[in-house]
């Protein structure tokens, strides 16, 4: 059975990676036929929706395969091995019944959506919904294949006998939810979302089996509604630069680029005293620009630059806390995949976002290298040889190419030559060129590991957005959401204590459900309480960003900061003491930023 299951899989995998490649050129041929020929090819974006759903479920099959959904797995670890094995099997329980329960109206969703034919190309709509109904029965097959795997087959009927328990149960309560009203908010997308989690369920499945069970025990809702919601939350195509800008972050390591522009900087700045230390801030900065993804940039800049560092004499921990306050400082360093999110779930511009992200992102640089700058007088550093003027200029011209890539990106998205989701398309084909014909460096043989690691990554953060989008429809519902606004609203402090709140709830949510979860989920409900303190979107759109960056690297619970010790290859003990200097200088960055709007506005 493993065996055919991994025969199987390499199969997903194979036309998850031809979907990627797809998307790619047709998207990269639009804005060639647009700008270059004045000639718009009008199915183009029609074309890439459709196979971008396809593409969102199956990676998200492949991520549910290889457990690289987004989970919190700190407690889970923490716990003694039998104890462990247990909870491992119930959250595979949990996720089948979420995937069991979507099944049948995802099928009649379909069904409803295939008369419903594409203007241009004229194909039923029922194909591309068709995505959902394949996705979730791949995902039913493997959460059974890994509960009996991980548990054996007693572990895994004692977990599913378990979850049934509980349903019955839960059952048998629905005339006493009924009468709870808005307490069944707290009971179930408080209680039910915050125990799944806590023993490990994704957060997707989190999330859609907190919804289901919300609609099914409380209302007359029928559960149709979820997956609708949820193909509206998962098929937006500025969420189509999601993939896109995660591939283009892996083929910028795979090419050399980032490694070129390290050793630019090396050159530049390694004979100052913890030089190395401003070559990864500054390198963090650069690299945030282009790849989107805050793991990427970190498996990008660590291996070229620890080895060197360690040998001149810096901390273990040093490193890792400096790697991990840096990727939080870059979060709004365009084109992140947060600022394109929250620019797709709350209707802010995207390239204001883009502009508006950069100058507090350098403030929060500038604050790590002041940090950096009064360590490198107490640490014993070890000096570096001074790189001639003639070998630094060499390093510039080799970097050249890595360096006007972040500014290609912005000027495409800022003129209007190509979209916010085109221009990964435009990046991606430069970094190709670049690898193939200036640094002779293109690994043909890693394609195919980096366009499935592509899709699974891609169907991890997007099914996150669809199961996302339900619940904070089912709270919308509810009225939760016109409550908080008008609550939020009325907070003491007026802008100064909406701020705070704001700054203090997304650090918290930012550490426990990761950034994007937590923008897409609150995003869109805090947003207007914003509108009405007439605090502009961008300006408040950062804030949140940068104040989930901070939560998402701040441990003990952040999952960016454990991410960096695993590819530092420390021991998260050994750098927990060492980061929060490094933090501190942060969240007085992301104070300066909320105080002074024009650190968010007044660049153009």
């Amino acid at each position: 059975m493993a065996r055919a299951a991994r025969l199987a899989l390499c199969g997903i995998e194979a036309l998850a990676a031809a979907l990627v490649i797809l998307e790619v050129v047709i998207l990269f041929a639009g804005v060639v036929a647009r700008y270059g020929f004045d000639s718009p090819l009008l199915w183009s974006d029609e074309l890439a929706g459709a196979l971008f759903l396809w593409l969102a479920m199956l990676g998200a099959a492949i991520a549910l395969w290889r457990g690289e959904h987004m989970r919190l797995a700190t407690l889970v670890g923490r716990a003694p091995p039998a104890l462990r094995a247990r909870l491992e099997a119930l959250a595979n329980a949990i996720v089948m019944v979420f995937v069991l329960e979507i099944i049948r109206p995802a099928y009649a969703y379909m069904i409803t959506q295939w008369p419903v034919s594409s203007p241009a190309l004229a194909f039923s709509d029922g194909l591309r919904v068709a995505a959902l109904v394949v996705g979730a029965a791949l995902m039913l097959v493997i959460a059974a294949f890994r509960l009996f795997a991980a548990g054996g087959f007693r572990g895994g009927l004692a977990a599913l006998a378990m979850t049934g328990v509980v349903a019955f149960v839960l059952t048998l309560l629905e005339p006493l939810f009924l009468r709870l009203g808005n307490g069944n908010l707290v009971l179930f997308f408080v209680g039910l979302v915050g125990f799944a989690v806590a023993i490990g369920v994704p957060i997707a499945f989190a999330f859609g089996t907190a919804t289901l069970s919300y609609l099914a025990l409380t209302t007359h809702i029928p559960l149709g509604i979820v997956v609708s919601r949820m193909d509206g939350g998962m098929s937006g195509m500025v969420l189509l630069a999601v993939p896109l800008f995660i591939f283009l972050g892996l083929l910028i390591e795979m090419t050399g680029l980032a490694r070129a522009m390290i050793d630019f900087l090396a050159g530049l700045l390694g004979h100052v005293r913890g030089g190395l230390a401003y070559v990864l801030i500054v390198a963090m900065y650069l690299v945030s620009g282009i790849s989107g993804s805050k793991a990427a940039d970190m498996a990008a800049v660590a291996p070229a630059l620890f080895p060197e560092m360690r040998a001149r004499g810096a901390r273990p921990g040093q490193l890792v806390a400096l790697l991990a306050a840096s990727g939080a400082m870059a979060e709004t360093i365009p084109p992140s995949l947060v600022l394109v999110t929250i620019g797709s779930v709350t209707g802010v511009s995207i390239a204001g976002l883009f502009n508006g992200g950069v100058l507090p992102a350098a403030l929060g640089a500038l604050g790590l290298a002041l940090v950096v700058f009064f360590e490198a007088r107490r640490e014993p550093f070890a000096a570096a040889p001074r790189v001639s003027k003639r070998e630094v200029a060499r390093r510039f011209l080799i970097a050249l190419p890595a360096l006007v890539l972040p500014f290609l990106i912005r000027a495409a998205v800022v003129d209007g030559i190509a979209t916010a989701t085109e221009v990964s398309t435009v990046g991606v084909v430069y970094v190709v060129l670049a690898g193939l014909f200036f640094y002779r460096q293109f690994a043909w043989r890693r394609l195919g590991a980096i366009l499935v690691e592509t899709a699974s990554l891609s169907g991890a953060i997007l099914l996150i957005i669809g199961t996302a989008t339900a619940m904070g429809w089912a709270l919308t519902q509810s009225g939760f959401a016109r409550a908080l606004v008008a609550a939020v609203s009325a907070m003491p402090g007026g802008r100064a204590g909406f701020f705070a709140a704001s700054i203090a709830a997304f650090a918290v949510l930012g550490s426990v459900l990761e950034g994007i979860p937590a923008i897409i989920l609150f995003g869109p409900l805090l947003f207007p309480a914003a509108r009405a303190l007439q605090i502009a979107e961008i300006h408040y759109a950062i804030v949140v960003v940068l104040a989930m960056g901070l939560g998402l690297f701040a441990p003990p619970f952040g999952v960016g900061f454990y991410a960096a010790c695993a590819i530092g290859k420390i021991s998260p003990d050994a750098a927990i003491g060492r980061i929060w200097a490094y933090l501190g200088v942060l969240l007085v960055a992301v104070l300066l930023v909320a105080a002074f709007p024009v650190l968010s506005l007044g660049w153009r």
